[in-house]
């Protein structure tokens, strides 16, 4: 893949798009919606990103309930089809919809929620095969969620063989345990997200690419190419309640990277690289969408998809791939899919920290260097917001005028 010849490179710039004047003064009020749900027909659908554009670690972020509340009809239904599209992935999609739905004052369901990992239900033919699960959280309700059935843990291949995990000295066997035999051999390895302890992880799972699923029995030669590697959340970095960007999977990725190429002089290689910026999970955004709005009997089409993000690496460079995937493929108005995805940066997470938007969008507001994953090729247009606005709240506006639903009638014209 092609790589950045500058390292520092300006990556959020307003080309194709300007901020709308219609926030540069004071934003109009908004009423709830008030027909009911089942007279609304929305052409439009919704992805949002969660940390650092609902919630900064455990914070609620200030305006993002009041924003759901233009989402909803008079019986407090969304009238319109959304999801919320998440890198983490250390719980299961209940948990996060349950604590969605007391943040926002909406209820939000399970199936509205596509975490890192979600697009692995998708990958039926592994489902029989014994894969390695690395993660935290609980790993083993994950895996069998997404529709794994012979599943071990790092913690398990750890108790199998003892011998392996010898960086931390307090945690070396004192004996020499007896190996079992009957371990089964490892098919593939999913990273369903950042482990705690990154040695062990780091340590166990070159074991097993450098021993072809078996590490009690060390080969001569490495074998090339490995068992399948399917990993989920590419994000360098993350926005919790610290002021600076936290270490994400990505970062793990990269050392686990690194290494295998160290030790064998090969590169690793990706079965599949799921989550944001992955087509493969807009693709399954798009489809919780439309059944969404079939389960609703919203008989428009539903011919835009909105991104809301703060990370130009995995929110906006994500929505433009998919757009630039939309654009490609002839028939898609004909078939009642979505047309185009533009994507809105909020300025109140991963984004610079910066919480306002910059005073002249034609240029360049931020300079860093490229934080996408190694197979992703740097292309300075997809980190280019369709539109750049303060927060969620403004997004929300922007979306609503953008597609007639403004009910005020104070409110300014398109």
């Amino acid at each position: 893949m092609a790589f950045c010849n500058n390292s520092v490179l300006s990556l959020v710039r307003k080309s194709h798009s300007t901020i709308n004047p219609f926030f540069c003064g004071k934003l109009p009020i908004y009423r709830r919606l008030t027909r009911s749900a089942h007279q609304f027909n929305p052409s439009f659908g919704l992805l949002f990103d969660i940390d650092g554009v609902l919630v900064r670690g455990r914070n609620p972020i200030s305006g993002a309930a009041e924003a759901f509340k233009k989402l909803t009809d008079s019986d407090g239904k969304l009238a319109v089809p959304l999801v919320f599209v998440t890198n983490a992935g250390n719980c299961l999609r209940q948990h996060r919809a349950t604590e969605l739905s007391s943040v926002l004052g909406v209820e939000i369901s399970a199936d509205q929620i596509i975490l890192s990992h979600s697009p692995l239900r998708r990958f039926s033919h592994f489902h029989d095969k014994w894969v390695l699960i690395s993660g935290q959280g609980p790993v083993e309700e994950i895996a069998k969620d997404l529709g794994f059935c012979k599943i071990i843990t790092i913690d398990d291949l750890r108790a199998a063989y003892p011998m392996l995990d010898m960086v931390d000295h307090s945690r070396r066997p004192k004996n020499s345990p007896l190996i079992s035999s009957a371990f089964p051999a490892i098919e593939a390895v999913v990273l369903i997200g950042e482990p705690v302890r990154w040695e062990t992880s780091l340590q166990l799972i070159l074991d097993v690419l450098l021993s072809a699923g078996r590490p009690s029995e060390w080969l001569s030669q490495v074998p090339y190419p490995h068992i399948p590697v399917m990993a989920c959340n590419m994000d360098l970095v993350w926005m919790a309640e610290a002021k600076a960007p936290r270490f994400g999977h990505g970062t793990f990725l990269v050392c686990l990277e690194t290494l295998y190429h160290k030790l064998t002089g090969h590169q690793l290689k990706y079965e599949a690289l799921i989550g944001k910026p992955s087509t493969v999970t807009y693709s399954f955004a798009e489809h919780l969408i439309l059944k969404q709005a079939k389960e609703r009997n919203w008989s428009n089409p539903i011919h835009t998809l909105y991104a809301v993000g703060d990370n130009p690496m995995a929110d906006i460079y994500g929505a433009n791939l998919y757009n630039l995937h939309l654009q490609s493929q002839p028939g898609r108005m004909e078939d009642g899919r979505p047309q185009s995805c533009q994507s809105i940066l909020v300025c109140t997470g991963v984004y610079g920290n910066q919480k306002e938007v910059p005073p002249d969008p034609q240029e360049s507001v931020t300079q860093t260097v490229f934080h996408g994953h190694r197979d992703f090729r740097l292309d300075p247009t997809l980190v280019e917001a369709s539109y750049v606005v303060q927060d969620v709240g403004q997004a929300v506006d922007l979306v609503l005028k953008k597609e007639g639903w403004v009910l005020d009638q104070m409110a300014p014209p398109l």
